[in-house]
């Protein structure tokens, strides 16, 4: 079965960057298992499977913007440190979750100042090129079920 949109899809990868450091991988656990063309992995590595078959190896290169996107700027905000709980120790490298408007978003602490604190809400690989050593290892069609709840149900999934 060719990997199409709607199907189960299991894969072994290794994520690196472009200076060849490992930023993920699924070695020495299960393989990653999600339904394809449903959003549960990032729109490149998407593209890059479609119509490939269970046992099929290769290597691709994820442009930032088919990736995590390019870094934005106007994400990157100067917080006042009265914001963030007095009794609480803050320092760079530290992720909160920020209430927004748009509901929470994922923030990183880059700088901790006396009277103000920097957060970056950018993803942490946003403009970066993602390289992927894929080998799939399983495509079967997803069952009613499954895309009913939107998520792989079984080995590799989620159990009931």
């Amino acid at each position: 079965m060719q990997i199409a949109s709607n199907a189960v899809v299991g894969i072994d990868y290794t994520l690196t960057d472009d200076q060849g450091t490992v930023l993920d991988t699924s070695d020495g656990r299960e393989p990653l298992y999600f339904i394809q063309g449903v959003g549960q992995i990032i729109p490149g590595l998407e593209e890059a499977l479609e119509g490939k078959e269970s046992g099929a190896a290769f290597d691709v290169r994820i442009p930032p913007e088919k990736g995590y996107g390019e870094r934005q700027d106007n994400m990157v905000q100067r917080v006042p440190r009265d914001r963030f709980p007095s009794d609480q120790e803050v320092s760079e490298g530290m992720q909160f979750h920020a209430k927004t408007p748009q509901g929470p978003v994922a923030v990183t602490v880059t700088k901790v100042e006396p009277e103000e604190i920097t957060v970056d809400a950018n993803h942490p690989l946003a403009g970066q090129h993602l390289n992927f050593k894929v080998e799939i290892k399983e495509v079967r069609e997803a069952t009613t079920e499954e895309l009913d709840h939107g998520h792989v149900h079984g080995p590799g999934g989620v159990e009931h």
